[in-house]
């Protein structure tokens, strides 16, 4: 038996964001000088419409943005400069994460990564704000005050987390207060903000502690992942994501949401899970968990920053496998995943969505007017090791106007499916330009025609929705007509 599900189209709509297209992350700073990465990045700019990109690193040594040369201190913006100039080129924006710690100012030798980062605390916070405000100073004169003055600061990365600060919550709030000071010193138009937590912690005690200090908070930034703090310490992915709640994304942004008050919230990552070797993120389960949390948490977040928009990603170690569980939403040869594509028609919905009547334990829906183009848009989705069939849909629309066509497009197992393509071939490691080409072609999405029951006043179709699987059904209409 069909599950049912009814929009009315004559009804006030509500907006759709489209608040993960804000920002994209990526890996580190470094990466973003390569060709490949940069080119990557214009196709994911220009098909998914991500208008900011995150990245560790900006201050590591790699970087040269200040180190200790001859007994003295020597800056060299260069190579920030070489990524910003690129970004700015394309029509994006950086996401500014300041960090890591330069070895100069470091106060202990503890890394994180193979690329050493240190997370460790300035020795001198005076000259941790001296770096800031010549970084800084240096980019409004490059870019003009009006242009930096649309950029996010963002203090640190999880410093909740010892792995990525040694300094704890009171050493957080010391280097917040140096950052936002030297920041706000300079122009008190410039956005700076925190606490860039992993979990969505810390959010209340650092607005706390701002207020107290009368501190300067333009945005509230977090993270979330579904698999934090979830089954026993230890347990491999699969067993985490058991135990996450299906909503678990959109239960906590609503309670940052209300932690962050009026204030931007900004989730700077969030992904499938933490694990950057994770199968299920080369898997038609990644492209159905995120469409529906993209459209799920949209109303509470002015920003959803997906980890990572590419392969190019060498925090463990640079791969070479084609699919090897990375975080990105392209592979190595950038080559789109299924959650890729599932972006892709996130990015053609309109900015508006319709009340859709229904629920079932797997199947969402939601209806998307605009242009004189109707899109239906359905994910079947369950945590692993969770029940979850094949589903029949049953869709009604009232108020429609006139259909002129209607097209399927389908993610699933049988669709959109590079991986399994790749491992027809006997899952070699390393791609000739034919390999490539195949796999591109296992990439795309196709679209087939597919019939709408036209009834007075009503459009109806049915369609069977497999376990982890995305659809979009569009419906193109005649303009200013009524069925």
């Amino acid at each position: 038996m069909a599950i049912e599900f009814k929009s009315n189209l004559a009804s006030t709509p509500v907006p759709l964001k489209h608040s993960w297209e804000h920002t994209v992350g990526s890996g580190r700073a470094a990466l973003a000088l390569r060709a490949d990465w940069q080119a990557q990045l214009m196709r994911a700019h220009t098909e998914l419409g991500f208008r900011h990109v995150r990245f560790h690193g900006l201050l590591d040594d790699d970087m040269g943005t200040l180190i200790h040369h001859a007994g003295k201190p020597l800056y060299s913006f260069f190579n920030t400069d070489q990524i910003y100039d690129y970004l700015l080129s394309i029509g994006m924006k950086p996401f500014v994460e300041l960090s890591f710690m330069p070895s100069m100012l470091s106060s202990g030798a503890a890394t994180v990564f193979q690329y050493r980062a240190n997370i460790t605390p300035p020795k001198d916070y005076r000259q941790w704000g001296k770096l800031i405000e010549r970084l800084v100073r240096h980019w409004i004169d490059r870019y003009r005050s009006d242009e930096v003055g649309k950029w996010c600061l963002e203090v640190w990365n999880e410093p909740n987390l010892t792995a990525f600060w040694t300094g704890g919550k009171k050493g957080y709030h010391e280097l917040y207060r140096a950052t936002a000071e030297a920041i706000k010193n300079i122009d008190s138009a410039l956005k700076v903000g925190g606490p860039s937590s992993a979990q969505s912690a810390w959010i209340p005690e650092f607005l706390d502690y701002c207020a107290q200090h009368k501190l300067p908070v333009d945005f509230v930034s977090t993270h979330y992942y579904p698999t934090d703090a979830f089954g026993q310490i230890g347990a491999d992915t699969l067993t985490q994501l058991e135990h996450a709640p299906r909503d678990v994304m959109k239960e906590k942004a609503q309670t940052a949401r209300v932690q962050a008050g009026d204030l931007p919230l900004y989730y700077t990552e969030w992904n499938v899970s933490s694990n950057p070797r994770d199968p299920l993120h080369d898997e038609s389960f990644a492209a159905a968990f995120a469409a529906n949390i993209a459209l799920s948490v949209d109303p509470f977040v002015d920003g959803y920053s997906f980890w990572t928009f590419t392969d190019i990603f060498e925090e463990n170690y640079f791969p070479s496998v084609p699919f090897h569980g990375g975080f990105g939403l392209l592979n190595l040869h950038g080559i789109p995943k299924p959650i890729y594509r599932a972006f892709q028609l996130l990015h053609d919905l309109g900015d508006k969505l319709h009340q859709v009547e229904g629920s079932h334990e797997t199947v969402s829906v939601w209806v998307s007017g605009g242009d004189n183009v109707i899109t239906v848009f359905i994910t079947n989705y369950a945590m692993p090791r969770h029940e979850i069939c094949t589903v029949s849909v049953h869709v009604q629309l009232t108020g429609a106007p006139r259909p002129l066509s209607s097209r399927l497009i389908r993610i699933d197992e049988d669709n959109v499916n590079p991986k399994r393509a790749w491992q027809e071939m006997g899952e070699p490691e390393y791609l000739n330009l034919r390999d490539v080409e195949t796999l591109h072609s296992a990439s795309v999405l196709n679209s087939e025609p597919y019939p709408l029951r036209i009834l007075e006043n009503r459009l109806d179709f049915e369609i069977s929705m497999p376990p982890q699987s995305v659809a979009a059904m569009k419906i193109e209409c005649a303009p200013g007509s009524k069925n």
